[in-house]
């Protein structure tokens, strides 16, 4: 790893410490879970909406299970009703 100072240094080197992961690779993982994590819950709901559709769930199962994922995301999003997450992808 370069002697750059990087913000999660301490994740990166325990990463690398507890797995296979070399330096590079496991700056690279963090660098896409934190991405993940950052997602706008509106760009979540579609994303996630249009996933679960393609998997052939019906909204009555969509909206739901989106309700309660949506409180596992990394910063809490409002608590939205099943209403609102229709309007998130349908307008």
């Amino acid at each position: 790893m370069s002697t750059a100072w990087h913000p999660h240094e301490d994740l990166i080197t325990h990463l690398t410490r507890t797995s296979a992961l070399g330096p590079g690779e496991a700056a690279r993982v963090v660098a896409d879970v934190l991405a993940y994590f950052s997602e706008p819950v509106e760009d979540f709901v579609r994303r996630r909406h249009g996933e679960l559709k393609a998997k052939g769930l019906v909204n009555d199962e969509i909206f739901p299970r989106i309700a309660a994922e949506i409180t596992s995301r990394r910063v809490a999003a409002p608590e939205l009703s099943l209403r609102q997450l229709r309007r998130i992808v349908y307008g």
